[in-house]
């Protein structure tokens, strides 16, 4: 197949709060008229900017462009909970101990950022927006803790340091006596993510690499020996095509019955005032990932962030037609608002200034798409949950992948087994949602 025609643009019905907070980004112009370019990206999230900076550092001549069909920091990367970890996080797991190599994995996701770091560095990203802080595992519930001890005791087989905080140490950390204890590990860096985005492509744009926003991708096809990729506007020849549309690839009609199209919700406080932060209380900055992968995400962010607000993220449907309902925001909308009370009773009832949901694509067997779709086209799709870091590391495989070179990014991904197909529809979708639904009732209070 040589012709491959988009049936779907990325689209959202909700706005990517990470990117509001941080107020207007400089308009630019869509993609117009005809170009050659040597390699094309599709997709300006962690995958796509990570391609383009890796091809940057491989071969500082390549003339590089970039395509994404939204705003920079208006996908996925704006929408995200902001923790890019290092260590064994299976979302499908009781407690995220993975079921393969973990220090290799452990490995690869340092190199994912330490990448990021050094692009914070190199670019004049706020470091703010790239926190090396660590994160807390909370457990609210015996069955939490318990969850919480498998953990440590997994990380400890591995050589990785971890540290038991007490509900005391929880409630001077977050202002809350939900918790009765927490794990800390070291190793995950907290990002404002759509701050880091659009510091890496001023970063990018500053090496002349070319990226336009609001130009989607309507298709690509092969012209001899070269490929055409086209937009609603304009058409660019390259001889090398990088897809990093993570779930959008499905889109194109590739990776069909492969793909789980995953919608999480999230919502945000306003920015809170001195009379709220003092009933508040806590530190300025943290991170509280559930003790059950299926429970709820809390963050604390601070002014050098966006403002002093909370982020609550629970709740997942599968949508396998790309869009969460209106419906679906509602409901979770009004779970965090319970979610949020049980936590922060001193500030409860504060009503929430964004609820959105954000995109996620995962395989059934965890694995990324990351293949030679054709000669010349390669993926970087398929982040299974874990877009910061995996995200980056399937973007710096493909860039390697484009130009002949190899590492160990490249070999993890080459090893990878084919996505199992998933089962029929409709049954695929009620019985996802159904399991869902299942599993975020069992997360109870955590």
């Amino acid at each position: 197949m040589s012709a491959y025609r988009a049936n779907r643009a990325p689209q959202f019905d909700t706005p990517a709060a990470w990117a509001e907070i941080l107020g207007p980004y400089p308009e630019t112009a869509p993609f117009l008229g005809t170009e050659t370019a040597d390699v094309v990206v599709i997709g300006a999230g962690f995958a796509g900017l990570s391609a383009a900076r890796r091809l940057r550092q491989l071969d500082k001549g390549l003339s590089i462009v970039v395509l994404d069909g939204l705003r920079i920091a208006e996908g996925s990367a704006g929408r995200n909970s902001g923790f890019m970890i290092d260590l064994p996080h299976d979302l499908a797991s009781d407690d995220y101990a993975g079921a393969g190599d973990d220090a290799a994995l452990i490995a690869l996701n340092r190199q994912a950022i330490a990448f990021a770091a050094d692009a914070v560095a190199q670019y004049g990203i706020n470091p703010a927006y790239a926190d090396p802080a660590g994160k807390v595992n909370g457990a609210a519930t015996a069955k939490g803790e318990a969850h919480n001890t498998s953990y440590a005791q997994h990380l400890s087989s591995l050589g990785e340091a971890s540290e038991a905080l007490d509900a005391q140490h929880m409630q001077e950390l977050t202002g809350s006596t939900h918790y009765r204890s927490g794990l800390f590990t070291p190793g995950t860096m907290t990002l404002q993510p759509a701050g880091y985005i659009r510091g890496l492509a001023q970063g990018l744009r500053r090496e002349d690499v070319q990226i336009y926003e609001g130009s989607a991708v309507t298709g690509f096809a092969r012209q001899g020996s070269d490929w055409s990729v086209t937009t609603a506007h304009g058409q660019i020849t390259t001889t090398r095509i990088i897809l990093a549309n993570n779930g959008h690839l499905e889109s194109f009609g590739i990776a069909k019955g492969q793909l789980m199209q995953l919608f999480l919700y999230a919502s945000m406080t306003p920015d809170l005032d001195a009379e709220a932060l003092a009933r508040l209380g806590g530190a300025p900055r943290w991170g509280i990932t559930p003790s059950d992968p299926m429970g709820t995400t809390m963050r604390r962010i601070d002014t050098a962030q966006g403002g002093n607000r909370i982020i609550t993220r629970t709740c997942a449907t599968l949508r396998p037609g790309m869009m969460a309902t209106p419906r679906d925001v509602a409901r979770a909308a009004q779970v965090h608002r319970e979610k949020f009370d049980c936590r922060f009773a001193q500030l409860a009832g504060l009503p929430m200034q964004y609820a959105w949901a954000g995109h996620l694509c995962l395989t059934l067997n965890g694995v990324s798409v990351t293949d030679e779709i054709e000669a010349g086209v390669y993926a970087a799709c398929a982040q299974n949950g874990l877009g910061t870091a995996r995200g980056t590391l399937t973007g710096i495989a493909a860039a390697e992948a484009a130009l002949g070179q190899s590492s160990e990014i490249t070999a993890h991904f080459n090893a990878e087994a084919a996505p199992k197909p998933l089962p029929p529809q409709p049954f695929a979708t009620w019985g996802a949602n159904a399991y869902l639904r299942w599993k975020e009732h069992r997360a109870g209070a955590e």
